[in-house]
């Protein structure tokens, strides 16, 4: 019966062997290294003649460990193997004639020198990461600290989550009538939720968090003077649909945001939620902040007419100094907070991306 050999591909570093065996499916693998330094190489699977059973054995050039490491995958077998003395082999079999089946690995050659370059560079870096860790402390609280975080981030989600089903629920069941009513039945719960938020211009300041104070402290300002100036202290407003958009527009984005920080806290990332996090937020920010410009300039005329917190003037000047005027500064203080928030973000989502290609690559 004829013996059927697949395809082989091999490639060295100073201390390894790699093989890759061109047989896809493979199953009832037996791969193994004889006393005589010889790999035997056994297995049922789909190769160059089709559904058979392939067999191999290369006697290696010197002798090598016994232990052997495979993995098998639908288009191909990975083998590797680790030489018994870190040397260069100037060939891999120990007869001179290369075996047909027997061809370089592109993907993973390497000449001597790159070799040795490659295997310099790990060692630095090694070094380098022995060298960082020995000058960096350990933090005592660090547990701590991240049980906080972590309980933050999730009563947040919570809120935020329990606003957007609410929300979502009556949007389905009311239409457009739940407009109208969203900050009666929502108020307390974003009341909640922003005045926890006030933490996130807390944490930096603590050292609790990488991200930038200034970043933090637009957004919470921010939302905080729409909740509680603009609708809160308006009656007028709270009736308005635009209240409706204001908070699905937040909740929208934090129902991503804060499970993506309370995973990041037990070190576990899901890339879907990566990607929602580091993405949603291009349409949504931006819709978001023009929703609140909306409800400011809804507020002005209720503003002008109530003079509520309008600034009293000198006797000579006589009257008062609408809040509006202040509101309309605001309104473009918002837009250029929104530049500096935007660019903050696109840098956070290029580098996110870009670490992840370093990784993959």
């Amino acid at each position: 019966m004829q013996i059927l050999t697949p395809h082989v591909y091999w490639a060295q570093r100073h201390s390894e062997i790699f093989l890759r065996v061109d047989l896809s499916d493979a199953k009832d693998l037996d791969i193994s290294v004889q006393e005589n330094n010889t790999l035997q190489f056994k297995a049922q699977g789909h190769g160059a003649k089709g559904d058979n059973e392939y067999k191999f054995s290369l006697e290696f050039r010197e002798p090598v460990r016994t232990e052997i490491n495979h993995k098998s995958t639908q288009r191909q077998v990975d083998i590797k193997i680790r030489k018994q003395e870190e040397r260069w082999w100037d060939r891999l079999t120990l007869q001179e004639k290369k075996p047909l089946f027997l061809a370089p690995d592109f993907d993973r050659w390497l000449d001597e020198s790159d070799a040795e370059m490659e295997l310099q560079a790990k060692e630095e870096e090694k070094i380098n990461k022995i060298s960082v860790e020995s000058r960096v402390r350990k933090d005592p609280y660090l547990g701590l600290k991240r049980g906080y975080l972590f309980m933050y981030n999730l009563v947040q989600f919570l809120g935020f989550s329990w606003i957007f089903v609410n929300m979502t629920v009556r949007l389905f069941i009311l239409g457009q009538d739940s407009f109208y009513d969203t900050f009666h039945t929502t108020a307390d719960m974003m009341y909640f939720c922003q005045m926890m938020a006030v933490l996130e211009v807390i944490n930096p300041l603590l050292g609790l968090v990488k991200t930038g104070f200034f970043p933090a402290m637009i957004q919470v300002a921010g939302r905080n003077v729409i909740l509680f100036v603009i609708f809160g202290s308006l009656e007028e407003m709270q009736n308005k649909p635009v209240v409706f958009f204001v908070f699905y527009l937040w909740s929208t984005i934090e129902i991503f945001r804060y499970p993506f920080y309370m995973l990041a806290c037990i070190s576990t990332e899901w890339k879907l939620l990566t990607w929602l996090r580091y993405s949603l937020w291009i349409p949504l920010y931006p819709l978001g902040v023009l929703a609140e410009a909306v409800a400011v300039i809804q507020s002005l005329a209720i503003f002008d007419e109530t003079r509520m917190f309008s600034v009293p003037l000198p006797a000579l000047l006589g009257g008062s100094l609408s809040f509006s005027y202040t509101l309309q500064i605001y309104l473009v203080l918002m837009f250029l907070g929104l530049f500096i928030n935007f660019r903050h973000l696109y840098k956070q989502r290029r580098r996110r991306f870009r670490s992840r290609k370093r990784k993959v690559q």
